[in-house]
């Protein structure tokens, strides 16, 4: 990341003005912010005063090289200007001006003098350490940095932070993306003292990988991130030729990658603030089960229901630990969980610090929800406000002892109290599924670290079309397969039924989807059963590659789908989800980033619906899992590791308690010049 855009040692704002409505007169304002720490030069037409400060004609009346020069002038002089500054030694430019031609054009001027450009139609930048407001409104300096293709979005996700005290380390609104994009801006961040969490807000993933490989990094620093993007609805959805491809969505895609970067992908803005709040205060959860303790059974009852919606899990307590806490509560009291003070939070505050400290230290849960009245009692009661803000002190100290995280939902938005709580890094929120979604979140983001994408030395899988050959290249690579014969000619079929074992299973091998087609019969016995089979395919497919296969009669099986896909954005991905004619109708999927390790891929096959399944379901044997996970692995490396095929499918995968068998497969070669 170039430091102009960073700490620039000079700027030159192109297009200054003293009207207020115009990009020009902020740009002028916010840069004038820095003037005591950097050269800020105002380049207007008319050369007169503006903001006090003498004003230039052009580029070329300024004093001195911009280290940094800020575009805000009609788009047919975008050109012209960048030009005259380039002759001048300028080598940073932020672009806000929209709808610039030929950025192809402006694009290779910049590259040919080694310049790099935010933009254009980019809102802005600001760096809270520099002084550098390059921007429309206002900002409060703080700890999240903001990377937005939206710079409206990128602004209103500053604005509903400073209103709930979060501030903002950088901003960057990175426009059209036509030189700096988000990746190089992303990359700048790593390093960055004053930033400890990132939002991200993207409508588009060009170089997905290197995307990755940039917040897998600022995962390590301890800054995770939190991604905005749009493309939920299934007309965001990319047609494909595989039960793969048609089942997933680039959220799909996008969510995966951001598991394998350690990144958080969240649904609104404010979704986004709660959960940088949070991350701003409090340690990550180390699982999902929370302690809800309340003064109100309704609310306490309310916060469980929240709690299973989000995916926590409230556990009933040891009959040890209700002991403990029924000792500090009065008879009656709910002790299993949630836990219900009946009354002894108003008789004695100091009840909730010896509750919560009593559960943080239970070895029981991973966090403490504390929901209810706590937080208003200063503020209705002026003359307790002193022994409210001791019990808060009291919590502070648990919470910056403890692994525990302490989440509150306080009836109160900013009572004295509640502010105590953020100074001693508490979270507490107005609603308690802000409370609830912000601690689910920092749950989901404790459980994605991120993890390695390095690609294992694996023997690539050529171009090849083709049932018969995917067959060979997948048994070379361990994959597991039925015994079987190519049939070109009628007369294959004799040698082929002496050599296989009875029943058999002919295919059209040339075909994507062979059950749709009558490319497929099942239970052949004889001669005559194979001939009248291989006739009646021939009649209405035509000649080809016939496969002639063992059928697959094990008892107790599970039809499953092992698919690999390359994405055009992030690359290569691995899904496994249920299998067969029915896949489709069912959608029990779930996508990875490729190659998985055995861990990963095991994780995959645990969050399926079909899981229960696996395991035995009504009585049934539970299947060879094992076999399964391992041939999803092999699948993700094949996949990772073969640039010549875009889709490779294996399906069904027939998952019965003695192994795991692919019984038809479909191998996709990637088109010349993309997926």
């Amino acid at each position: 990341m170039p430091e102009a855009f960073i700490d620039p040692a000079s700027v030159a704002v192109v297009g200054a003005s003293a009207d207020q409505a115009k990009w020009g007169h902020w740009l002028a304002v916010g840069a004038l912010k820095g003037k005591e720490r950097r050269d800020v030069w105002l380049v207007n037409r008319s050369g007169s005063e503006l903001l006090g400060e003498p004003t230039y004609r052009s580029v070329s009346e300024l004093p001195g090289t911009p280290d940094l020069l800020v575009l805000c002038v009609p788009a047919g002089h975008v050109r012209t200007v960048v030009a005259e500054a380039l002759e001048r030694g300028t080598r940073a430019f932020l672009a806000i001006t929209a709808g610039v031609d030929d950025q192809d054009e402006l694009a290779a001027l910049l590259t040919q003098h080694g310049a790099r450009m935010l933009g254009p139609n980019s809102l802005g930048m600001y760096d809270a350490s520099t002084d550098l407001q390059l921007a429309w409104g206002h900002f409060t300096p703080g700890r999240l940095a903001i990377v937005s293709q939206s710079g409206q979005l990128g602004s209103e996700i500053a604005n509903l932070g400073a209103r709930q005290g979060l501030g903002v380390s950088r901003f960057y609104s990175v426009g059209n993306q036509l030189d700096l994009n988000a990746a190089d801006l992303l990359e700048g961040l790593v390093d960055d003292p004053q930033t400890n969490a990132v939002a991200v807000y993207l409508e588009s993933f060009a170089d997905g990988a290197r995307l990755v490989r940039a917040l897998r990094a600022l995962r390590a620093a301890g800054k995770p991130t939190l991604l905005l993007t749009t493309g939920a609805s299934e007309g965001s959805k990319r047609l494909a030729q595989s039960h793969t491809g048609s089942m997933t969505s680039t959220l799909d895609v996008v969510d995966a990658a951001c598991r394998a970067a350690g990144a958080l992908r969240v649904a609104t803005p404010s979704d986004l603030v709660a959960t940088a709040r949070y991350l701003d205060a409090a340690d990550l959860p180390q699982g999902r089960r929370i302690a809800v303790v309340s003064d109100s059974g309704g609310q306490g009852g309310i916060a469980a229901d929240v709690a299973a919606s989000l995916g926590l899990v409230t556990p009933v307590f040891s009959d040890e630990l209700q002991a403990q806490l029924a000792r500090l509560l009065p008879t009656g009291a709910a002790l299993a969980n949630p836990v219900d003070l009946a009354g002894a939070g108003e008789a004695d505050l100091e009840v909730y610090a010896a509750i919560t400290e009593l559960l943080a230290g239970s070895g029981e849960v991973d966090a403490v929800l504390l929901t209810g009245y706590l937080g208003c009692y200063g503020e209705d009661t002026p003359s307790i406000a002193d022994d409210e803000l001791a019990v808060v002190d009291r919590l502070g100290k648990l919470s910056e002892a403890s692994h525990v995280p302490l989440v509150v939902h306080s009836m109160s938005d900013s009572s004295p109290a509640v502010d105590r709580m953020w100074e001693h890094h508490i979270p507490a929120y107005e609603g308690v599924e802000l409370a609830l979604g912000a601690l689910a979140r920092a749950a989901e983001l404790a459980q994605a670290p991120g993890r390695d994408l390095a690609v294992a030395d694996a023997a690539p899988m050529p171009r090849v079309p083709g049932y018969w050959q995917a067959r060979h290249q997948l048994l070379d690579l361990g994959v597991r397969l039925p015994e079987a014969r190519l049939i070109n000619e009628r007369t294959d079929l004799a040698e082929a039924l002496a050599a296989l074992r009875t029943p058999l299973v002919l295919k059209a091998g040339w075909l994507e989807h062979k059950s749709e087609h009558g490319g497929i019969r099942i239970g052949v016995r004889s001669l005559a059963e194979a001939e009248a089979a291989y006739d009646d395919m021939v009649g209405r497919l035509g000649p080809g590659d016939y496969v002639l296969e063992e059928q697959d009669t094990r008892d107790g099986v599970v039809e499953m789908l092992i698919g690999g896909r390359v994405d055009r954005d992030f690359g290569p991905t691995v899904t496994v989800g249920l299998g067969g004619v029915q896949a489709e109708l069912w959608r029990d999927v779930h996508l990875e980033l490729a190659p998985v390790d055995r861990e990963t891929a095991t994780a995959m096959v645990a969050r399926l619906r079909a899981k229960a399944l696996l395991d035995g379901w009504r009585g049934a044997p539970a299947v060879d899992t094992d076999a399964l996970v391992d041939m999803v692995v092999s699948v993700s490396q094949i996949v990772a590791g073969s640039p010549a095929i875009s889709d490779l499918e294996i399906n069904p995968v027939r998952v019965a308690p003695g192994g795991a068998l692919a019984v038809d497969a479909l191998v996709l070669p990637l088109a010349d010049g993309g997926a």
